[in-house]
């Protein structure tokens, strides 16, 4: 992992506001830590596993407000259960369309195959296609376009019915 890749990585971590970001490769080892908090003197530390060592970022980690959940619906749970919950693959920024002027790739009602595109992640400057591994109809869109998302996090409800 080069120098620029990791300062890649931290301003995608300041921008996302994610908690904690690791990475292991052969005897090398990064871990960068930010958070909601805005205060100019907590640091963003990185590891290195041989030698040890720590790198302080060039800006701050950046706040982002916090929605309010919403109370739970057990009713709603309960018809969810029924469909398929596709995540994010990675963490970064959630786009539902190509481009401003495109559009969705998908919107609820959708009937989708396997590999179809679904939408992008955008991570570290590279824009991931996210295909579909099942067929079905899409049910709810869970994330919201331009908005971080984390690894493993919902993305979209499928029928598979």
């Amino acid at each position: 992992m080069n120098l620029e890749e990791i300062k890649d990585l931290i301003k995608l971590v300041s921008k996302t506001g994610i908690g904690r970001v690791e990475i292991e490769r052969e005897g090398f080892k990064v871990i960068i830590k930010g958070g909601m908090n805005t205060q100019a003197d907590q640091p963003i530390y990185m590891q290195q596993a041989v030698p040890s060592q720590q790198i302080l970022p060039a800006a701050a980690p950046v706040s982002m407000p916090v929605a309010p959940s919403a109370p739970t619906n057990t009713v709603e749970e309960a018809n969810d259960s029924k469909y398929i919950t596709i995540k994010s693959p990675m963490i970064g920024t959630f786009y539902r369309t190509a481009g401003p002027d495109k559009p969705a790739f998908v919107e609820v009602g959708t009937d989708i195959k396997k590999g179809d595109k679904l939408c992008i992640i955008e991570a570290m400057k590279t824009f991931n296609e996210i295909e579909a591994e099942i067929s079905g109809k899409i049910i709810k869109v869970l994330v919201d376009n331009s908005n971080p998302v984390d690894y493993d996090q919902p993305l979209f409800l499928v029928d598979p019915s």
